[in-house]
């Protein structure tokens, strides 16, 4: 942060890396917008329409974006694109005068802004790639581990810690799959002038030609175009696309929601890593706050209701084009992938650095398992031959006996319970009911479902 006397979006200093800050920046707006002018004229050089000397000037003045200058001409004319292209044309006395020939606005913007879009996925798609091997690992070490499954926010049966994880990693490679076919389905506008008919470019090379000169386009791009435009691309494309970040942003908020639920001090089970010199409150000292998670959980809130601004601006796009969708774009999708960017790299620390107490794990087993096991003993009851209502009707008798005791602070005393008491060792004996209370052989397929997931993943981020 430089300017310290104006409103700065946090988005621009706080949060998200410099690669994605730098992508949906003035400047690379500018530069992608000279880029396509540049490719344009090259093009229509090709086609006899401007000289090589023309476009040589063009290409010496590319890269010397001007944007106090440009800024200057916005203030006369009222049109930022416009602007760019007088500064663009004033720097190149021999090229300037063929710029943006045949073109409308959108053409240029339109073509950059899938470029950007392209772009922005691909940096989001290397930091997920990123967050999905580390929670593959973090699988890996813990597919084994049991721990106490929640549902309801209450004690359940037990899981492994490693199983719970994949929830997270199977969302998350959902959306990379999803994510990369959105990357691949890019589409740009084209040169397809004010309407999307290409009149005007037909004008300059012949209709006959119109196809070719915009195939050449579309390769020296590497962006394929749209058969079917109006005055811009279809803003569909937009709305699939953010759509889709908030998508992904449940998943991470979801993570996010449990590792708070969990570093609770009755939980206890995960916490954030903590820095030596970190403070969790100003008024508490002994505070240490999951700040990182509830981060994730805020900014994904706010990328959650940007699709509703995608959607009215792809619903409103009437008939050739409205303008009403061009002011909420500039903040719209620089927004959604900068918070999209943010929650993954702040993911991608907590999954790393994720500390895991396997002493408040099997507290709580301790203390909450044997009540899985009741439905066990219930099953065995009933295969050696018992009334299955009748035991069933004990063993919550039991149950609540056991929730009293620990109330009081004892420890849980349900396999005492279970183990003397008459009607139930008529059925089965101590060594059988203690089997049954075994935590670590009422995992089911938790261990081999985690790492099995962790098995598909990594081999194909690997390779890429």
């Amino acid at each position: 942060m430089t300017n310290f006397d104006e409103y700065q979006s946090p988005y621009t200093w706080r949060y998200s890396s410099p690669e994605m800050r730098g992508l949906w920046s003035e400047r690379n707006k500018r530069q992608l917008w000279r880029n396509i002018w540049l490719l344009l004229a090259e093009t229509q050089m090709e086609f006899g329409l401007v000289r090589e000397e023309q476009v040589q000037d063009l290409r010496i003045q590319a890269e010397n974006v001007d944007i106090p200058r440009a800024l200057e001409i916005e203030a006369q004319v009222h049109h930022d694109l416009m602007a760019e292209l007088k500064t663009y044309a004033e720097q190149c006395p021999v090229g300037g005068g063929i710029l943006h020939l045949g073109a409308t606005s959108m053409d240029i913007e339109d073509n950059a802004d899938a470029l950007r879009l392209r772009s922005g996925l691909d940096l989001l798609l290397g930091v997920l790639s990123e967050v999905l091997l580390a929670l593959c690992g973090r699988i890996e070490d813990t597919a084994d581990i049991p721990i106490m499954g929640m549902t309801h926010l209450q004690p359940a049966e037990p899981t492994t810690l490693g199983y719970r994880l994949s929830f997270t990693a199977q969302d998350l490679w959902e959306y990379y799959k999803i994510l990369t076919n959105l990357r691949t389905g890019l589409r740009g506008k084209g040169m397809m002038g004010a309407v999307g008919t290409g009149a005007a470019y037909g004008e300059l090379v012949g209709v006959e030609n119109l196809e070719t000169f915009q195939q050449q386009l579309s390769q020296k791009l590497n962006l394929p175009f749209f058969a079917v435009v109006s005055q811009t691309y279809p803003r569909l494309q937009e709305y699939r696309v953010i759509s889709a970040l908030a998508g992904l942003g449940a998943a991470l908020y979801k993570f996010a929601f449990d590792l708070r639920l969990l570093q609770s001090p009755p939980v206890g089970e995960w916490s954030e890593p903590f820095g030596q010199q970190q403070v969790g409150s100003s008024a508490m000292p002994f505070k240490r706050n999951p700040i990182n998670a509830e981060k994730i959980d805020s900014l994904a809130r706010a990328l959650a209701v940007m699709p509703q601004v995608a959607w009215q601006n792809a619903a409103h796009s009437l008939l050739e084009r409205t303008l009403d969708d061009s002011a909420n774009r500039r903040s719209l999708l620089p927004e959604a992938f900068l918070i999209c960017d943010e929650l993954l790299q702040v993911t991608r620390r907590l999954v790393k650095g994720l500390i895991f107490d396997r002493e408040a794990m099997q507290r709580n087993l301790e203390h909450y398992a044997p009540f899985a096991a009741t439905e066990r003993v219930l099953m065995a009851l009933g295969q050696a031959g018992a009334d299955r209502q009748e035991m069933h009707e004990k063993l919550r008798s039991l149950a609540l006996q056991a929730w009293s005791a620990i109330r009081e602070g004892q420890t849980n005393p349900l396999l005492n319970l279970v183990k003397n008491d008459a009607e139930i060792t008529r059925w089965l004996n101590a060594v059988e009911i203690e089997a049954l209370f075994e935590v670590q052989n009422y995992t089911g397929l938790a261990p081999s479902r985690a790492r099995a997931l962790s098995a598909e993943i990594r081999p194909q981020l690997k390779e890429k």
